[in-house]
């Protein structure tokens, strides 16, 4: 059995989901990377990687050739699999349709090569399940799966190109917006501190920021505070965010709606501050303040 995984490369780096996802699929046997535009060379440095395959002229951002490319180049994989990140979610269900198998999404768990453990219900259960297709297709949970490391590899780097008989939607490319920051990526971070609708604005959103500094840790955002434009988007953690497992957490003005809980709660410490008691939040938390945010952050700033 061979494997390959969907590689996302950003800023010249490739991420800690699609690395985890390198570690999750080495449990099938060798495994290949595809990369999509540039980085196959930071790509061949990773240790575990027997191949590069290197579509250059192609990329993760645009996900129907990407998808028909993967298709071609199945038949030499038992198993493909990408991060549960939103280029993953965009581009495996479409190659699961042009093959004509089901997809297995936010796997968090692998018994054995046909037999996977993913969350249902919000996360509120765990359903073990087999798959019989000839290929699986998987997106994998970064926080799962330890990531390899940057460098230790010397994989070798093949060329692939989309076929011109490929049936491919007319898609033009527009644009692509990469956030920059200083802070750790949201999903890699040993330290993340979130915030809720309690913060009442954006500008009391950047409350945070001088906890976080102090931390070191990632700022992350509920759904209702992105919603109401406090947070961008890519701050969101929750079941329609980013699913991450700090060693710490804190939750600031944020009530633990269940979504939110799904993208959180495999925290290994979870810290709560907000002003209600009955707050769902405190259920799942291992330390509760139940306290004004607008007086203890100043004041957990102060003490750190």
């Amino acid at each position: 059995m061979t494997a390959l995984v969907l590689l996302e490369i950003e800023n010249g780096t490739v991420r800690q989901a699609s690395r985890s996802a390198i570690t999750a699929a080495s449990a099938f046997g060798p495994v290949d990377v595809l990369v999509l535009g540039a980085g196959a060379e930071i790509a061949a440095r990773l240790p575990g990687v027997t191949r590069v395959r290197h579509a250059e002229s192609l990329s993760d951002a645009v996900a129907e050739p990407a998808a028909a490319l993967l298709a071609e180049i199945a038949s030499d994989y038992t198993h493909i699999v990408s991060a549960a990140s939103a280029v993953g979610k965009n581009i495996l269900p479409r190659l699961a349709g042009l093959l004509d198998v089901q997809p297995i999404p936010d796997v968090v768990a692998i018994k054995d090569a046909e037999t996977f453990v993913r969350p249902i219900y919000a996360g509120n259960a765990l359903a073990t399940i087999r798959s019989s297709d000839s290929i699986k297709i998987l997106t994998v949970r970064g926080a799962n799966f330890d990531a390899v490391a940057n460098e230790g590899g010397s994989a070798a780097i093949e060329a692939v190109s989309l076929s011109s008989a490929s049936n491919v939607p007319a898609v033009d490319l527009i644009s692509v917006n990469l956030s920059t920051s200083e802070r750790p990526e949201l999903e890699s971070a040993r330290v993340v501190i979130s915030g809720g609708k309690g913060l009442k604005d954006a500008e009391n959103f950047k409350l945070l920021e001088p906890v976080a500094d102090k931390l070191g840790a990632a700022i992350g955002a509920s759904r209702a505070a992105v919603d109401s434009g406090f947070a961008a988007n890519e701050l969101q953690v929750g079941q329609t965010g980013k699913i991450v497992a700090p060693e710490l957490y804190i939750a600031v003005g944020l009530s633990g709606a269940i979504q939110h809980l799904a993208g959180m709660k495999d925290s290994r410490v979870i810290v709560a501050i907000n002003l209600d008691p009955e707050a769902p939040i405190f259920r799942v938390a291992d330390y509760g303040l139940v306290a004004d945010l607008f007086t203890v952050l100043p004041e957990l700033e102060h003490a750190l």
